[in-house]
């Protein structure tokens, strides 16, 4: 059973939004006058600067504890590249990160071929990546021993037959599947990714959806908190398949948020608390290093610290881990996308700091146990 965390975390569960008093406190007192803005190399994100990074190096907290990064990317975009020997040098910076997961990004689909089937590219890259890290040769990490695929569900009843694909072509390696609902619905935020209206309600997605479960795979839900009820509706009808809710349920605090931060929360966590209620569902903690959160830290001339994340991010974090407890919880970097606020070392004992006045067997789920069950990963 998860123990009594931090005052913060108890406010923003008792009085709403208190607990976000002292993040935004941090924050603006953290954050100097704004700087001349930088090219953004997408939109979710703050650009990432190696050399900006490189000004704060830490030591590792607790070097010892085991790591499942239940959440990274891989791709080649132009100017943008993150592939395995960059997520080799993020892992290799001082943590115990003994595998991870790889997470659909829309990475080297396939060039032809039936639309529905031209994602089994991404399946056969990430696969690629595995196989390599299986072989040893680059250290002890077992990178992309699992992988959350892309199927459009919204095909309905001949979902089956493609995921059976994706799994043959992953080795047995598909871990589940993930769709994004991150509908805008303010205009103002269809920038950061244009999801159809009302996906998780739609009719042949659960037609698809329902092939999961049979399957043996999760669904990964990636949304803004605005969806959040309709997630709770698609879970109780499909009580049977394992839900992974993405960067604690996609909490705003722009568009239609701005300068709404305590209504957003308080509005966010209820939601939290509706997920948490289903047994069969778990959240990854992180993503918070993304524009949506309004955590402004890439606009200083010094990266953040992991004391300044861990004030910041504690009250969503802390409320996750309340409502899901330890056992339905676990920390993920979001890398390469959070990389443009911090580090992969200093992420990592931003987590740990958070993680503090849990018990042995609490941290063991929140950095390994909890990943390694919804994703049946051999650490």
């Amino acid at each position: 059973m998860v123990r009594k965390l931090s005052p913060i975390s108890r406010r923003a569960l008792l009085a709403g939004s208190a607990g976000l008093m002292g993040a935004a406190a941090v924050v603006s007192g953290i954050v100097r006058a704004r700087r001349t803005r930088r090219p953004v190399t997408f939109a979710i994100q703050a650009p990432i600067r190696q050399d900006w990074l490189d000004k704060r190096h830490e030591e590792i907290i607790e070097p010892g504890l085991p790591i499942v990064d239940p959440h990274h990317h891989l791709w080649d975009r132009p100017g943008y590249r993150y592939l395995f020997q960059d997520l080799l040098a993020d892992i290799g910076s001082g943590h115990n990160i003994r595998a991870t997961l790889f997470e659909e990004c829309g990475a080297m689909y396939r060039s032809g071929g039936p639309p529905e089937l031209r994602s089994l590219g991404e399946t056969e890259f990430a696969n690629g990546v595995a196989r390599m890290s299986a072989s040893g040769k680059y250290g002890p990490t077992r990178c992309c021993s699992g992988i959350i695929g892309n199927v459009d569900l919204r095909i309905g009843f001949r979902a089956k037959a493609v995921l059976e694909q994706h799994l043959a072509v992953s080795d047995g390696r598909l871990r589940g599947i993930r769709n994004s609902s991150t509908w805008p619905g303010d205009p103002s935020l269809k920038i950061y990714s244009p999801a159809p209206q009302s996906l998780l309600l739609d009719k042949s997605f659960r037609e698809g959806f329902a092939a999961l479960a049979v399957l043996g795979l999760t669904f990964d839900a990636w949304m803004f908190q605005t969806q959040l009820k309709d997630l709770v509706d698609l879970a109780r009808a499909f009580p049977h398949t394992t839900i992974v809710l993405n960067h604690v349920g996609g909490p705003l605090a722009i568009g239609p948020y701005a300068g709404k931060r305590e209504e957003a929360f308080t509005e966010w966590r209820d939601g939290i608390h509706a997920v948490a209620s289903l047994p069969h569902t778990y959240v990854k903690l992180g993503g918070l290093g993304m524009r949506l959160i309004s955590f402004a830290f890439f606009e200083n001339d010094q990266p953040p610290s992991s004391e300044d994340l861990a004030q910041a991010w504690r009250p969503y974090i802390e409320t996750c881990i309340e409502a899901f407890g330890a056992q339905r919880s676990m920390f993920e970097s979001n890398f390469p996308v959070d990389k443009g606020t911090c580090s992969y070392q200093v992420l990592w004992n931003t987590f740990k700091r958070i993680a503090a006045g849990c018990s042995a067997d609490e941290k063991t789920a929140l950095f390994s146990g909890a990943a390694s069950k919804a994703y049946r990963l051999t650490v």
